[in-house]
């Protein structure tokens, strides 16, 4: 949930933060039975937990990534690891010469280095159906006018269980309005709308995390299959108004 008067965390606040929360994963770890030999790394940056490592069911990785999101101060959950013994493969929409992770496959407009196809991500993106783990959109959906359609392609591309990471300016922030590139404003609500209006028929999304620093929105979105039931209000209240 988001207050209007809600100011932007200044750095030192952040880290201070992030050393909270390693030290509240780490108190989990030790108590929950749960946890025991699962090897997945936690660690926090500016209030996201970065997951890596590998574990041997799909389960398992929802079990760690529930309980992360769980952690007060946590304003998303970006994940990497493998399942299975198969590594997820990786995609970053709009990546420019800037990558999320080493090693994702990067879709941008334009040619750059790190850019492996050139892809307009407000048409079809070059990817099968079914075939992605984990797609990043940071910093893209403010530059779309219609996002809705990138997130369709999105829905498409990737796997059941996958997730779609976004990030992008708060519409409250300057830096939402500073950019004359940018022509959509976004806020916390705006993923209730996209989990919750969108019309019958339409891919529906799943909110795994959603939070906001004050300057930036976080959304972590999984794809919801036609015959799933919709989220339940309790699990929205987590997130929205």
């Amino acid at each position: 949930m988001v207050a209007i008067g809600q100011s932007a965390l200044s750095g030192e606040r952040l880290r201070e933060v992030d050393g909270f929360l390693a030290e509240a994963w780490a108190d989990q770890a030790r108590h929950d039975e749960r946890l025991r030999g699962l090897t997945v790394d936690v660690r926090f940056d500016r209030g996201v937990a970065h997951l890596d490592g590998a574990v041997a069911d799909p389960a398992e990785l929802r079990l760690v990534r529930d309980l992360v999101g769980r952690l007060a101060g946590v304003l998303g959950v970006w994940c990497r690891v493998g399942v299975a013994g198969r590594a997820p493969v990786v995609v970053d929409l709009g990546c420019g010469a800037t990558k999320q992770w080493p090693g994702n496959l990067g879709l941008d407009i334009y040619p750059a280095p790190g850019v492996d196809a050139v892809a307009d991500l407000s048409g079809s993106l070059p990817l099968a159906d079914d075939s992605v783990d984990v797609l990043f959109a940071v910093h893209i959906l403010e530059h779309l006018i219609d996002f809705l359609p990138l997130l369709d392609e999105c829905h498409r591309v990737l796997r059941p269980g996958g997730v779609l990471h976004v990030m992008s300016p708060w519409w409250r922030h300057v830096n939402a309005v500073a950019d004359p590139t940018h022509v959509r404003l976004l806020d916390v609500q705006t993923f209730k709308g996209i989990c919750g209006q969108r019309p019958p028929g339409t891919p529906r999304w799943y909110p795994l995390h959603v939070g906001c620093d004050g300057a930036s929105i976080f959304a972590d979105l999984t794809p919801l299959p036609p015959d799933a039931p919709q989220p339940s209000s309790s699990h929205l209240a987590r997130f929205f108004d």
